[in-house]
């Protein structure tokens, strides 16, 4: 009888064991896939393991090919419990009910930097939280500069970025200005920096569109005439080129200062926000990471612990301390940290996030994005004047969104 009790308390025991592990993990899907990034974020994961006596198993997406495999896992069933998404790609996600809806109060959403809860939001309810945001600067070469006869000093009007690049770019494999040219996903972050510049925008408040535009079309045929004194590639062949001391100015991220760091340490350059347009402050993409729920979760409890965990200031702080491209806080309590503004360059991008814009929330910005960025195409390669491109850019997205 002994026996039998034993064998009870056992299976029982291993029964219970099995389903308080099974209720204590939680799947988080993310994209810091560096060495260094991996490392940071693994750091914050152990100490939440502890915390709440729990497993977060990690699974790594790149941004080729994140969306599509959250996409297929959504359709499949086999979606995360906490999910990392772009700024852009929120509102996409939330309009398509995956999602769950968050109770603002609960995650104290007004700890948060007022312009990164815009893609936060779809239809007046909450989505996704704000996690770390960042913003682009202008990058510039003193030596290049130097040669070409001036001072070193960046400019600061979209003037004076013209006539420095076109002084600089004399032959002999030196450019004056990194030109995004085809690039999916990330020439249009380089072509709304000049929109808003100029005082154009791609919507209206009221939602409508206003892509062919004076301002628009100004800025576009401005960046063109830029693109007559640069490369036009990538934006990895373009980040290679200015560590390789090769382009004076470039539009560029966190994440490039620590390639400069590892492959050219010796390069004289420097860090400045973007140059003015006549009476505009520089306006730069502003971008961010998000942490949302699925919809169908398990675990709900366990995994807005996670998301109020990692988007916690102290907790996102010292994340940025170790990843540079993470950026900066999004919780406004730990955005301006001594740490994080010990450098010159931090300064430099905590500055511009101040004069900084997200990409307009709306569910096909990605189909969006595409059509602008084919016709700043276009235009890069004299096959349309940049008014013209731009009229037919916004025929064919009001066409998109008649159909949908």
């Amino acid at each position: 009888m002994k026996k039998i009790l034993i064998v009870i308390f056992a299976s029982f025991l291993f029964f219970s064991c099995s389903k308080n592990t099974e209720n204590n993990t939680i799947k988080f899907w993310h994209f810091w896939s560096e060495p260094s990034q991996k490392q940071a974020l693994l750091e914050l994961i152990s100490q939440f393991e502890k915390k709440y006596n729990c497993k977060v198993e990690l699974t790594e997406l790149s941004w080729n090919d994140g969306k599509t495999k959250l996409i297929a896992a959504f359709n499949s069933g086999t979606a995360p419990d906490v999910l990392e998404l772009g700024s852009d790609w929120v509102a996409q996600f939330s309009s398509s009910n995956v999602l769950k809806a968050l109770n603002a109060d609960s995650f104290d959403i007004k700890k948060f930097i007022p312009f990164s809860l815009e893609p936060s939001y779809w239809n007046n309810n909450l989505y996704a939280i704000p996690w770390v945001v960042d913003t682009r600067v202008l990058f510039f070469n003193r030596e290049l500069l130097n040669k070409a006869g001036r001072d070193g000093n960046p400019p600061t009007t979209m003037s004076e970025l013209l006539e420095m690049a076109r002084a600089v770019h004399l032959g002999n494999d030196i450019y004056g200005f990194g030109a995004n040219g085809a690039d999916p996903h990330r020439l249009y972050k380089k072509i709304l920096t000049f929109f808003w510049t100029f005082g154009g925008d791609v919507f209206s408040p009221n939602g409508d569109l206003v892509l062919a535009s004076p301002q628009n079309a100004s800025a576009l045929s401005f960046y063109k005439e830029l693109s007559k004194f640069g490369m036009i590639e990538t934006q990895r062949q373009l980040d290679a080129a200015f560590v390789q001391g090769k382009i004076a100015f470039w539009i560029s991220g966190g994440w490039l200062i620590q390639k400069i760091q590892n492959e050219n340490p010796k390069l004289n350059y420097g860090i400045s926000t973007i140059p003015s347009y006549q009476n505009n402050s520089g306006v730069s993409f502003a971008g961010g990471e998000y942490l949302a729920i699925n919809n169908k979760t398990k675990n709900y409890s366990l995994a807005a612990e996670l998301v109020k965990f990692l988007t916690d200031g102290k907790n996102s702080v010292e994340f940025c301390k170790k990843v540079n491209e993470a950026g900066f806080p999004a919780d406004k309590n730990y955005f301006k940290n001594d740490i994080l503004l010990s450098s010159e360059s931090k300064r430099a991008f905590a500055e511009q996030l101040l004069s900084a814009r997200m990409t307009p929330v709306h569910p096909h910005w990605l189909e969006i994005e595409e059509i602008i960025e084919n016709a700043v195409v276009e235009v890069l390669y004299d096959k349309i004047d940049a008014f013209t491109a731009l009229k037919d850019a916004q025929n064919q997205i009001q066409s998109l969104l008649d159909k949908k």
